[in-house]
């Protein structure tokens, strides 16, 4: 968690962590959907009907090709919808505005932010995880044969809704996703604008040599994409220049605990050069657990 130009596709626009949002209000059963929680009018679900998909598909398309400069297939341009393969077995996150108004005025919900969410054993059932197009991620997986790893992916959210509100909610619903599921690991993609290495050497030698995962939770790309991320030694890094320069996401992901891989893959279709994030839920920051669990813990049954 297209190829995707964030942490397995969240636009690069986006900050993360979150700040703090004053109301979001739960269901109370203890269930995990399809409605996880409201904030005003604005409702977090999981997608149960093709219709919700498709419109999660219709946003896809409009952040990732549209906004974003992605260059889509036949498929994609004759529908303006991101369709994947892998939409069929994930799971999707979706903020709806139920007070949405359409050009003439009239009321039109509509989906405003979306998240895209496969688990290991749906992966495993079918046809793996997106993220292994371009990482190496068995070894990742043998190593922990007892974890269960959730994969995020195509992560969007409608310009006029890039407040902390529609993000946040978005978080909080991963979260209670991630206490229902019992998930030990996240993982996915995150990109780095560009696909001249040279142009971006410092942020891949600031993540490779101050952010890079320890050896149980290393993945590297395959071996025929393979991009070099040690570029510049470590002396030679300038971290306040690639501090200021990396995508906000990613620089949130490193504040919450996450680590990236050894090795970056570079994807010219869409103009960015990814790089590997594994977020071991036991090694995210005790205070954003507590932040994001005040109210998942009203959602989801302790393990």
């Amino acid at each position: 968690m297209r190829r995707l130009p964030t942490f397995a596709g969240i636009s690069t626009k986006l900050h993360w962590p979150p700040r703090g949002i004053k109301r979001f209000r739960t269901m109370s059963d203890a269930g995990l959907g399809p409605s996880v929680g409201w904030s005003g009018a604005l409702e977090l679900r999981i997608a149960v009907k093709k219709s919700e998909i498709r419109k999660a598909q219709k946003l896809r398309y409009k952040i990732f090709f549209e906004e974003g400069g992605a260059t889509p297939d036949p498929k994609a341009a004759l529908t303006r919808r991101d369709i994947c393969r892998f939409d069929k077995i994930c799971d999707h996150l979706i903020v709806i505005d139920h007070m949405a108004r359409n050009r003439f005025g009239q009321n039109k919900p509509r989906v405003v932010g979306a998240y895209r969410l496969l688990r290991q054993e749906v992966a495993q059932a079918h046809f793996g995880f997106y993220s292994a197009q371009e990482f190496d991620i068995g070894p990742l997986l043998a190593r922990h044969p007892q974890s269960r790893f959730l994969e995020l992916g195509r992560s969007c959210v409608l310009a006029e809704y890039r407040g902390k509100k529609t993000i946040e909610m978005l978080w909080r619903g991963i979260w209670a996703y991630v206490k229902h599921h019992r998930i030990d690991a996240m993982i996915g993609c995150a990109s780095i604008e560009g696909t001249d290495v040279s142009l971006i050497a410092n942020q891949l030698s600031f993540l490779y040599h101050f952010s890079q995962a320890a050896p149980e939770w290393q993945t590297s790309p395959l071996a025929r994409r393979h991009t070099e991320m040690n570029r510049v030694s470590k002396g030679d890094v300038d971290v306040k220049k690639a501090l200021a320069s990396l995508p906000p996401l990613i620089k949130g992901y490193m504040r919450v605990g996450a680590k990236f891989g050894n090795g970056a893959v570079v994807d010219r279709q869409f103009g960015v050069t990814d790089v590997f994030v594994v977020m071991p839920i036991s090694e995210i920051e005790t205070r954003y657990i507590e932040y994001f669990d005040e109210d998942a813990a009203a959602i989801v049954k302790a393990a």
